[in-house]
């Protein structure tokens, strides 16, 4: 699970072997956990986030898309 960025308390990451489905990014604090889909850009499904926090990680993603699509 390589970390492609640690922004604030979130980690955000990829699976190695995530193949098969399209390009999406990985997101935990503590135990708590979602994955976004890039293209468009939407929560696929989470765990433990409020709605709130979750509106707050999808900008973190949408701010940083171009950054972790390169990884």
């Amino acid at each position: 699970m390589p970390t492609i960025a640690i922004i604030g308390p979130y980690r955000f990451f990829f699976y190695a072997g995530d193949e098969g489905e399209p390009p999406h990014i990985h997101v935990e604090r503590y135990k708590d956990t979602a994955k976004f889909w890039f293209d468009p850009i939407r929560l696929q499904r989470s765990n433990g986030f409020s709605g709130h926090e979750i509106g707050r990680i999808q900008r973190l993603v949408e701010e940083n898309r171009e950054r972790f699509l390169r990884r």
